[in-house]
Parts: C-alpha cells; structure tokens; sequence
C-alpha cells in the first residue's frame, strides 16, 4: 500500500476536529440545527485553512444517514460510520460530486451539469455539487449558471471553494453566502502538530515544532507537508536544529542572537552569524524576511504588557520569554527606527546581486548606528552653544556639559563628542548657517530639520549724543563724476534706530568734519543722506535711489530713471529744499548750493547709493557664506545631521 501523507491521513473530519475556522463551523452548525441552510454557499480564503474539506464536511452532515442508517434529517454531527459518511469522506459518494474549476471551466461543462439537476440523488438526501477553483470558470460559464445558482432544484446544493474571490463575478456572489477563511495561528498548528506527532509516536521539541508552524505561514496542510519532510530526515526525535537544517531556515536561536548583537551594536558577532548560516546553506533573503518579524515581535513586547505581548505574540512560550528578555533593555524609537531600517535594506537585498554583501551591510549599518538624543538635550545643547557664540566663552571640557546619559536614547555605538568650536568667539564664527537635514536613512537616523539664528555679540549702546557724520577728506572735489568705487565707507552705526527731528542749525556744531570745497565724494553725499534721514525719512529713501553726479558747496546734480518712481516722488516732494537746507549747513556755505534732479540720465541707477549698498551686502554675504562653510562648528554640524548648508542669516550690518 502506497505511503498515505499525513495531511490526508488526518485531515478533519468534522467540524470539531477543523481548527482555526471556529466563525465558519459555528455558523453552518447553527443553520443546520436551525434548518435554515443555504442552496450555495462560497468558501475563500488561502491555501490550506480547510475550505474544501468544509465542504466535504458539509455535505457529509447534510446526507448522514445515521449510525443504523434511519436518521431523518441532517445533523451538525456526523456519525463517519454510514454509509453516505464514509463514501463522501473517500471522495466516492455518487450524489456529492468534486468539480475541478481549473480544468472543466467551459460553458459546455456547465451545461451537463445543469442536465443533471433535475434528477433526485440515488441515495442520498441532497445532491451536492463541490465546485473547487471555481474562479477560473469562463465569463460564459459563470453566465450559464446564473439562473440556475439563482432558484435550483431544491434536492441541490452548491458549495464553491475559491483562494481569488475577487475573480467571482458580484452577480455570482449576491446568490451564495460568503464564508471567508482566515490563517490559522502558529500556536494552533503548533498544537496540531504535537497531536499528529503523539498519533505517530514520535518525539520532537518545541523549537523543532515552533519552526514549522512559523515556516507554514498560517496553513495547516503546509504544515503537515513540511512535516512530513522533516520526519524523513530520519533523526530519532526531531531537534530545531534538524528542522533548521532540513527546511533551510534559520532558527530561534540564531534570530535571537542577531538580534541581541545589533540592539548592542556588537558589527563583528552580526557578520559571525551570518557567516555561519551561510556556510549551512541558509537563504538569507528568508533569514532577513524572518528577522524583520523577530524585531517586529520585540516591538510588540517592548510597548505592550506582558499579558498584552503573549496575546498579540503569535509564539510558543519559551520563544516568547526569549522576546522579553530582548525587550527589556532597549528603547522603542530605537527598536522602530532598527525595523525601518532593515526594511528599507530588505528591498535592496532582495534586487542585489550579491545578497550575502548587501545583508552584511545592512546589519552592521544598523549595528553601528548612532544613539538617538533626546530632544531636551539636543535643544539644550544648541541653546548652550548660542551663548558661548554671543559671549565668547570657551567651550567646555570634554565630558562636562548637558548630555544625554547613556540611558537616554537607543543606540548601538557609543555617541560622538558633542561639537565644540575650539576657542571661535563670535565675531570669528560669523554668520550662523541655517541647516537643513537630508533624508539620513544610511545611518538610520530620524529626519529632522534644525535651523537655529544665533545672533551675532551685541555692541553696547551709543551715547545719548547728535549722529556723528564721519567722513574721510581725502579725495579733492570734482565737479565731474565721482570715483564711487575708490571712495571708503562712512560710519553712522550710532545712528539711533528711531530718530528724532534734529535742527539743521545744529549740524554745523555737531558733525566733526572739515568742510573744505576739497571735500566732495560719495562719503559727503552719505553724511548729507545721514541728516535728511533724521528730519524726513521718505523724502532721504527716494534720495537714497538717485545717482549723485556732483556734490559741492556750490552745486547738487542727482540723476534719475526717466519715468521711474523715485523720479516723481522727488518731483512731488519738498526733496530740493529739504536738501537745499542740509547741504548748505553741511558745508557751512554762504549760499545755497544749486540742487538739480537730472531725468535724461540713463542707467543711472546702477550709481545710487542704494545700489551700492545692496552690491555690498551681496559681496558681504559670499564672503559671509564662504566662512561659514570653512568654519569648524558648521561642519561639525553637517557632518553630525548628515545635511547640507542650505542657506545662511547675516546679521544686520552697519551702513
């Protein structure tokens, strides 16, 4: 007699032996009980979670003739002893016949089967009709049995078992009551097993019989069938090792301590392990596959209860205390950032042509990742930073500062030292880099975005005087173009941030400069802009615009863009005699200067005061940016946040 597998030898032979599917079996025991069963009736769900031999039981509770062969009706318990019992669970039974979808799919197939409905079953009392695969039925197959699944005879029963229900037509569904299937629980096969392994007399652990529910993925007849596979392997009593070694999949134990060797961050025991599964012919996109989910089940039982962790845990209890133990000296962020972090790798293990490298890889990125701060310490630190750069304080010691202890946050490898500036004090780091981080998913690091301004060492305040109009006498006046670009800048830094009006009179007192007809240039037009600002600021911002072709005691050209703005602002103002006013107290002459807005001036923009300023202060930023990218902290700072420097914030300059 040839060899019977065990997945048909103890296949379930009612509802009570059926595990897992305790909705479905409830169900149809009540509608049996109740007399209210359905004329068609459609089983889904995955491979191996008992759809067809729900149907095969179904039938055989509807035809049971009963132990002597006298029962009347059907019973949610057959008695496998008539029989209609044992013929239907032989696959014999002349009036319940098993329909294979995938090879009598055609409209011609369920013609004959309709010519056959309308003749009473030979013995039994329903005629049932196991349609299995039934989604691989042509369109016109699934059209030719629409009236009939609609209003059968009523000696019929349809039972259809398919694993893509999404394939059924809807018109096909709203006839039948849907049943759907669901995995069963790797403690339910595990049990399953123990109970075929008793039946056969032999011996196995519990690691041995962990690693097949595992590896059956929620099907019972998967289970029996690796199973059956380890059992020829010969070995007296089956050991996790033998189970490991037969299927090629890595064990509790070698999860387990890969995964303690990457939550310490200990890179040389990851590669020793995986050297090892190697040479034993491991698959390591499988071995990856199942360390996700074992990182996935320390997760679990890091933010849940225990009680909470050994429900939602789909392991045996040993493996489960394993869980625990991992559990319960690590952080969850770290644990969640190790799970996408190998996730992320596991798509480019499973596309490489060199799985083995790329794995390696991965475990010692994620070995050697480095410790999340917490985000107190982090702002802390910066805050502690932004004082030493205003004040130009030394950094502290290595080791003193705030700091995150070793508690603080998950990590593999000890942490970097916090970045100091060596000495810098503000004035010599510059302007602050703003910094915004990339995507760091190379370090597995969160994506975090710091921008922090730190303000340049503020100067103490001006004395309470008159603005001070400094200018430098050292080009001889010309009554032809100036040589703006030779001419020094003038200091009104002490220029108080809201003026008061200040006499014109008392310009002539106040400002400590020689006002000579050989002192003309720019640094005079800007003393002269200084006043009018403190008296009328508009009128001094469409002054600012104008190109100042001659400046002297006697004569004042300005050149505007012909129709521009500030042409008609100075046209509509008072701009001539408030500057009139100043620049005659300016230079202390007996007259006042000939003031003149030249309107056929083009392109005279390009000379305004306002435009050599903005010229200035973009020099000033590229000067300013190339500092700060050579300064120390900055690319401590990118090299910390793996980011790059996006954008800086001089601070206000002195004009």
């Amino acid at each position: 007699m040839s060899y019977l597998v065990l997945a048909r030898k103890y296949r379930p032979q009612s509802f009570e032996d059926l595990i897992g599917q305790e909705h479905v079996t409830t169900t149809l025991a009540n509608a049996i009980a109740q007399n209210r069963v359905a004329h068609a009736f459609l089983f889904t769900g995955v491979r191996g979670v008992g759809k067809t031999t729900s149907a095969r039981i179904l039938a055989k509770c509807l035809n049971c003739l009963g132990p002597d062969g006298k029962a009347t009706g059907p019973t949610a318990t057959p008695c496998q002893k008539c029989a209609a019992c044992t013929e239907i669970g032989a696959g014999v039974d002349m009036d319940v016949q098993e329909i294979d979808a995938a090879s009598y799919n055609g409209v011609d197939e369920v013609r004959r089967l309709q010519e056959g409905l309308a003749f009473r079953p030979a013995r039994d009392r329903s005629k049932i009709y196991i349609v299995d695969e039934v989604h691989m039925l042509s369109n016109a197959a699934w059209n030719a049995f629409l009236k009939t699944l609609e209003e059968p005879p009523p000696h019929v029963k349809f039972i259809f078992a398919t694993t893509e229900v999404h394939k059924v037509p809807v018109t096909i569904l709203s006839r039948c009551q849907r049943y759907d299937f669901k995995l069963v629980s790797a403690k339910q096969i595990g049990a399953r097993l123990k109970d075929v392994l008793g039946r056969e007399k032999l011996e196995a652990d519990d690691g041995a019989v962990s690693i097949i529910a595992r590896e059956a993925a929620g099907s019972v007849r998967d289970a029996m069938s690796l199973l059956d596979q380890v059992i020829a392997y010969g070995s007296a009593k089956i050991s996790a090792e033998d189970v490991a070694r037969v299927l090629g999949v890595a064990d509790r134990e070698i999860l387990t301590k890969l995964t303690g060797a990457i939550l310490v961050g200990d890179a040389p025991t990851t590669l020793e392990v995986l050297d090892a599964v190697s040479r034993q012919g491991f698959d390591l996109v499988h071995l990856c596959r199942d360390l996700l989910h074992h990182i996935r089940n320390v997760v679990v039982a890091k933010v849940c209860t225990e009680a909470q962790a050994r429900e939602l845990l789909d392991l045996a209890d040993e493996e489960v205390g394993d869980v625990l133990a991992l559990a319960q000296n690590t952080d969850a962020d770290d644990l969640t950032r190790l799970f996408t972090g190998l996730s992320r790798g596991f798509d480019e293990i499973v596309k490489s042509g060199q799985v083995r490298a790329a794995l390696e890889m991965t475990l010692v990125r994620l070995a050697r990742r480095p410790q999340l701060l917490p985000l107190d310490d982090l702002l802390g630190r910066l805050a502690d930073l932004e004082k030493r750069l205003a004040t130009g304080a030394p950094p502290p010691t290595r080791g003193g500062g705030s700091g995150a202890g070793p508690g603080s946050g998950g990590g593999g490898r000890p942490r970097e030292p916090s970045f100091q500036t060596g000495g810098q004090t503000g004035a010599q780091a510059g302007p602050h880099a703003s910094v915004s981080s990339f995507d760091a998913s190379s370090d597995f690091t969160p994506r975090a975005a710091v921008s922090e301004r730190v303000p340049p060492a503020k100067a103490p305040p001006p004395p309470a005087s008159a603005p001070r109009l400094v200018t430098q006498p050292t080009h001889p006046h010309t009554n032809g173009a100036l040589a703006l670009a030779e001419d020094p800048e003038l200091d009104l830094s002490s220029a108080p941030p809201e003026p008061t009006p200040v006499p014109v009179s008392a310009v002539a007192e106040s400002s400590p400069v020689d006002r000579s007809l050989q002192n003309g240039g720019i640094e005079s037009w800007r003393a002269i802009l200084a006043v009018v600002k403190l008296t009328r600021p508009a009128i001094a911002a469409t002054l600012e615009l104008a190109a100042p072709t001659v400046v002297t005691r006697d004569r004042i050209l300005l050149g505007f863009e012909p129709g521009s703005f500030e042409d008609g602002r100075a046209e509509e103002s008072d701009a001539k005699t408030v500057l009139t006013e100043v620049a005659k107290a300016f230079f202390r002459a007996e007259a006042p200067p000939d003031v003149t807005f030249d309107v056929s001036v083009r392109g005279s923009k390009g000379a305004s005061v306002a435009s050599l300023d903005a010229a200035k202060r973009k020099a000033a930023l590229i000067e300013a940016r190339g500092r700060v990218e050579k300064h120390p902290l900055v690319q401590k700072a990118i090299a910390i946040f793996d980011a790059e420097l996006k954008d800086i914030k001089v601070p206000a300059q002195e004009d």
